[in-house]
C-alpha cells in the first residue's frame, strides 16, 4: 500500500529580525489510506507546524510533502487552493466558523466554492450534520451554538467535501471533557466506518487513547 501522505527531511524554521527558530528538524513521516493518528508532544514541539505543512497552508524551509502520490510544497497558492478545496479537509481549533452563515450553509461552504448546485452541496451538508448529530441544529448561525457543537459543524463542514484526509489541529482543546470525548467517539465512527483518514495535532489523552498510532514529537523532530 503507497502512503496517502509523506513527509521528507521535512524542515520549517521561522526568522524574525534575523533571529532563526527551528520549529521541524528533517521530519519523515508516512500517513496511510485509514488511519486515525496523532501527532502529540509538549507546545513548541512542532505538531501543529507539521499539520499544517502537510495539508499545504504553509511552506517548508527544506523537505518535501507528497499527497497521493503528488508533491505539494512547491505548488503555487494557486494551485494549493484547489488541492485544499478537493483533497484536504480542515478542522480548525478556533472553529473557524463564517458567523452569518448557518451551520447548513457552513457545512456546505466548500462545496458552494467548488461550484456545486445548491440542492446537491445543501443534500451532502445534511447528511453530514446528521453523522455528527447536528440535524436539528443546522439553521442556527454559530452565535447561537454551543463550542463542541461549533466544532461539531467545523468537522461536518470538512466531511461533506469528502476528502482523502482530514487534518485537524486541537480538535478538542476548547471544549468540556463530556462534548470532546463525543466528539472523539464521532470521529472514530465516521473512521471506521467510512474510512476516512484522520490526522490530529492533540495533548488531550483522551484522544491519544482512541487513535490507532501516536506520533510524538520533540523539539521538532520525532521521537517516538
Amino acid at each position: 500500500m503507497q502512503p496517502l501522505l509523506q513527509t521528507k527531511q521535512l524542515t520549517k524554521v521561522y526568522r524574525v529580525d534575523a533571529i532563526e527558530t527551528p520549529a521541524l528538524r528533517g521530519v519523515n513521516l508516512e500517513i496511510y489510506p485509514g488511519e486515525f493518528t496523532a501527532l502529540a508532544g509538549p507546545s513548541g514541539s512542532g505538531k501543529s507546524t507539521l499539520l499544517y505543512l502537510m495539508g499545504g497552508l504553509d511552506k517548508p524551509t527544506a523537505g518535501e510533502v507528497w499527497l497521493g502520490g503528488q508533491r505539494i510544497d512547491g505548488l503555487s497558492k494557486a494551485q494549493l487552493a484547489q488541492l485544499r478545496l478537493w483533497q484536504v479537509g480542515f478542522v480548525f481549533q478556533a472553529y473557524n466558523l463564517i458567523p452569518v452563515l448557518t451551520a447548513l450553509e457552513n457545512a456546505a461552504f466548500v462545496l458552494e466554492l467548488r461550484g456545486e448546485p445548491r440542492e446537491v452541496r445543501e443534500a451532502k451538508a445534511l447528511e453530514a450534520l446528521q453523522v455528527l448529530g447536528m440535524q436539528d441544529y443546522a439553521h442556527r448561525r454559530p452565535n447561537q451554538l454551543s463550542g463542541g457543537q461549533q466544532q461539531r459543524v467545523a468537522v461536518a463542514r470538512a466531511l461533506a467535501a469528502r476528502p482523502k484526509i482530514i487534518l485537524a489541529d486541537e480538535p478538542t482543546a476548547n471544549l468540556d471533557s463530556k462534548t470532546g470525548l463525543a466528539l472523539i467517539e464521532h470521529m472514530r465512527s465516521l473512521n471506521r466506518e467510512q474510512g476516512i483518514t484522520f490526522v490530529f495535532s492533540t495533548h488531550d489523552p483522551r484522544l491519544l487513547e482512541r487513535v490507532d498510532r501516536i506520533v510524538r514529537l520533540e523539539d521538532g523532530q520525532i521521537a517516538a
